[in-house]
């Protein structure tokens, strides 16, 4: 395993391109990418473990929806420089519901394919309104309320936040615990499309917020004064 690892100069390259293929018609299922580690979990396991570029961090394919990949082979191109996997796809591959990531046609922009799962089924209703607040980057402004607010800038969605965050604190000082519901759920939807022009998964909140569990407030205070 070791000398499969080697075959790559992860000096020049610090994140593998991997081509995913359904084992059985060849498919092209999904493009992600593997550091070392990824990669040597991957070729131990023979589960697809990936590196993500917006979580910041290594994922098995599948931990939240049970969709895993079971690898059949790895297959490395004339460069040493980008993998092909073939694999055995649990359910589906995109994040969409789709079986394959790639449904959209370039031109027209429709998609060639139907959603089997709900995404929301699949990753949560936070997850599933990031990765549609992405999509949305491409939507037409006149049709799309995230498209416009997307399309006006940090300056406008800045200030969506702050209205939001003063609506929801009107509401807790009124004790209006319907409205408080209301406008914490515009507030989270708003953070969100900030994020997601930062390109930031909300992954990466959970991940901070799992660093500080088993941390008192003071001292999470104090670290960040340091």
């Amino acid at each position: 395993m070791q000398a499969a690892i080697e075959r790559i100069d992860w000096q020049k390259i610090n994140l593998l391109p991997v081509i995913v293929q359904d084992i059985n018609n060849n498919e092209v299922l999904m493009m992600a990418y593997m550091d070392k580690q990824a990669l040597e979990l991957s070729l131990s396991t023979k589960i697809a473990h990936y590196f993500s570029r917006s979580k910041q961090r290594i994922w098995k394919k599948g931990e939240s929806s049970g969709h895993i990949q079971k690898i059949h082979s790895f297959n490395i191109d004339c460069d040493n420089d980008t993998l092909l996997i073939k694999v055995t796809q649990e359910g589906v591959a995109c994040h969409t519901g789709r079986r394959s990531c790639f449904f959209t046609e370039l031109e027209s922009g429709e998609a060639n394919s139907d959603v089997e799962v709900s995404s929301e089924a699949l990753y949560g209703v936070i997850d599933t309104l990031y990765h549609t607040i992405q999509e949305r980057k491409n939507a037409d402004p006149e049709s799309s309320w995230t498209a416009k607010l997307l399309s006006k800038g940090d300056n406008t969605i800045l200030k969506k936040i702050v209205e939001e965050a003063g609506e929801f604190s009107f509401a807790y000082k009124d004790n209006d615990e319907g409205e408080m519901v209301y406008e914490a759920a515009d507030l989270t939807y708003h953070m969100l499309v900030a994020l997601a022009a930062k390109n930031i998964s909300p992954d990466r909140i959970k991940q901070e917020l799992a660093r500080r569990f088993n941390m008192s407030g003071i001292a999470e205070k104090n670290s960040r004064d340091d």
